[in-house]
C-alpha cells in the first residue's frame, strides 16, 4: 500500500529526513514512533502531498505521490497535529462541506455522514452527555475531546482506502485516550492505519508493527514480538549453588552470567547471550544442564525487552539499528 523509497527533505541547514525506506501491506496498523523533532510529520506531509521530497520516492497504492497527488489523495484519510477545524461552524454543517470537497455523491451523503458521526461517538450516550443537539453546536465551543472526534469524523468521511494519523491522542484524557484507540481498532478493518506518536503505550496498545525514527533516520522497522525477542535467559533457583556461574558460562552462545536476588531472596542468574537480537533461545542448554547437576529450578524464562528499552537504546546510541 505504501512504498517509501530514500526519501529525503531539509529544511534550509537542517535535514529532516535522511535516506527514509519502508514498505506497509495493506490492511496493516504501523505506529510511526519517535522523538519530537524525529521527523514523523514532515513523513506524513510528503505522503499526503503536502510536501515534495528533495530526493527519493512515494508509492500509494502503485500512484506516485508527487505525479499523481490528486489520485493519491483521493484514497486517503488525514488527520494533522492540529486538526482542520472551523470553529464558527456546527459539527453538521463543517462535515457536509467536508463531503463536498471528498466529492461524495449528494444522495450517499447522508449514510457517509452518519457513518462518520456514529464511529467517533459524535452521535449516542457519550455525546448526549454533551448535549441533546451536539451537531448543531459551533465546534469552538467543544471539548479538546470532542474537537479531536470531528477532526476523525473528516479524515474517515469518505472511507479511505488509507488513513494516515498525526498524534491522534494529543491532548485527550485517559478516557478519551481508549475511545479513540477502539475506533482506531476498528478503522483497522477497513483501512490500512499509519499513525505517528511519542508515546510508547500507544504503540504497544495498538500495533503489531513499529517504524523508530531518530533524528530522522529509520532506525528499527519490525514487529513488536521481533524488538522484544533477546538470546538472554532468565534463571531463577530455589537456593545458591556451587558453580552456577562457572557452568552456565561455559554454554555455547553465552557472554556473560549476571547474579541478582527477587524480592523474596530467591537467587536469579540473568544469561546474557551472543547477539542479544539474534533470536537464539538459551533456555534449552541451561535446562539440560541445571537438570544434569541437580539444581532447585524455580523459573526458566527467556528475557524480553520492553519497548521503551529498545526505544531508549536506539536513542542513545547514535548510529546503531536494529
Amino acid at each position: 500500500m505504501i512504498d517509501v523509497s530514500d526519501l529525503a527533505k531539509s529544511y534550509g541547514p537542517i535535514e529532516a529526513l535522511r535516506g527514509v525506506s519502508f514498505q506497509i501491506s495493506a490492511g496493516e496498523i504501523v505506529g510511526l514512533l519517535g522523538p519530537n523533532g524525529a521527523g514523523k510529520t514532515t513523513i506524513m506531509k510528503i505522503l499526503t502531498g503536502y510536501l515534495q521530497p528533495d530526493e527519493g520516492s512515494v508509492l500509494v497504492d502503485g500512484l506516485d505521490v508527487v505525479t499523481d497527488t490528486r489520485e493519491v489523495q483521493e484514497m486517503i484519510g488525514y488527520l494533522p497535529e492540529n486538526a482542520p477545524l472551523y470553529p464558527e461552524l456546527s459539527i453538521q454543517a463543517y462535515l457536509r462541506m467536508m463531503a463536498e470537497l471528498r466529492q461524495v455523491a449528494d444522495e450517499e451523503q447522508t449514510e457517509y455522514l452518519s457513518e462518520a458521526v456514529y464511529a467517533t461517538g459524535l452521535a449516542g450516550a457519550g455525546a448526549a452527555a454533551e448535549g441533546a443537539s451536539l451537531l448543531t453546536r459551533p465546534i469552538g465551543q467543544l471539548s479538546k475531546g470532542y474537537r479531536q472526534r470531528v477532526g476523525l469524523a473528516q479524515a474517515i468521511l469518505h472511507r479511505p482506502r488509507l488513513l494516515i494519523l498525526d498524534e491522534p491522542t494529543l491532548g485527550l484524557d485517559p478516557t478519551q485516550i481508549v475511545e479513540v484507540r477502539g475506533l482506531i481498532r476498528r478503522l483497522a478493518e477497513r483501512s490500512t492505519i499509519l499513525f505517528s506518536t511519542h508515546i510508547l503505550s500507544e504503540v504497544e496498545a495498538l500495533c503489531d508493527r513499529v517504524i523508530i525514527l531518530i533524528n530522522g533516520q529509520v532506525k528499527a522497522d519490525a514487529r513488536l514480538s521481533e524488538l522484544a525477542a533477546t538470546s538472554d535467559a532468565v534463571l531463577v533457583l530455589e537456593e545458591e549453588q556451587a558453580g552456577v556461574e562457572s557452568g552456565l558460562q561455559s554454554l555455547d552462545g553465552v557472554q556473560g552470567v549476571e547474579l541478582a536476588r527477587t524480592a523474596d531472596g530467591y537467587p536469579v542468574y540473568r544469561v546474557i547471550g551472543e547477539g542479544a537480537s539474534d533470536g537464539g533461545n538459551l533456555c534449552p542448554a541451561i535446562y539440560d544442564l541445571a537438570r544434569g547437576r541437580g539444581w532447585p529450578l524455580r523459573e526458566l524464562r527467556r528475557d524480553e525487552r520492553t519497548l521503551e528499552t529498545v526505544f531508549n537504546q536506539l536513542a542513545t546510541e547514535g548510529d546503531t539499528e536494529l
